[in-house]
């Protein structure tokens, strides 16, 4: 009895988790469609499929599920650039590759836009100000490696330490990032990685040929 109990309770555990996964997609397509501040929770519903009761009971509170989708969208994020910059064997190309994936294409970008819009609850909320530092932090120790690697390897030659040069690249690309999104007609896609591509020439003394 007891160990059909607790396979009930393993079943519903994963259905739960499993449903609010589905919850923490739906609300990031909302947030893209509606922005943020307009979103409601017969909204986050309307995508799931599912009633906005379904929607309460995974989630009593709206700002746990926002929580939960910021969290999310950071991880996705940093784990996709990760190893897109991992996969290159040449220092060149994994510089060049961090800062493509630093940048979001457009006003379309929904991985971006959704990033930006969860970033903003940071003034706010200490745990979404927690997470926002963390990517911060996580992205100028992956910059930090590849200027050590290209450093080690000989073929960059930093004009500044990597951990200096590391952190102007990220607020850099976070800078430009906002302007983009916001539909900026001044910034384009084609300057930001040009700026971006002429700090890292300089600092590293190597032609990257973006």
């Amino acid at each position: 009895m007891n160990a059909s109990i607790n396979m009930d309770c393993v079943a519903r555990s994963k259905k739960h988790l499993v449903r609010r996964e589905q919850l923490v997609n739906a609300a990031m397509r909302a947030i893209n469609e509606r922005g943020r501040d307009n979103l409601r929770i017969r909204d986050i519903a309307a995508e799931a499929g599912v009633s906005p009761g379904s929607v309460l009971y995974h989630y009593p509170e709206l700002d746990e599920l926002m929580f939960d989708v910021h969290r999310t969208v950071v991880e996705g994020f940093y784990q996709r650039r990760a190893r897109l910059v991992e996969a290159e064997t040449e220092p060149e190309r994994r510089l060049a590759t961090a800062i493509d994936t630093g940048l979001p294409a457009g006003r379309d970008d929904d991985v971006a836009r959704t990033l930006y819009e969860m970033h903003g609850l940071a003034d706010r909320s200490s745990l979404h100000s927690s997470l926002m530092t963390s990517l911060f932090d996580r992205e100028v120790t992956l910059y930090s490696a590849v200027f050590q690697v290209g450093q080690a390897s000989g073929r960059f030659v930093l004009a500044e330490p990597s951990s200096v040069a590391a952190r102007t690249m990220v607020v850099l690309e976070d800078g430009f990032g906002l302007h983009l999104l916001s539909n900026n007609t001044s910034v384009d896609l084609a300057g930001a990685r040009a700026v971006l591509g002429a700090y890292a020439q300089r600092v590293t003394g190597c032609d990257l040929q973006l």
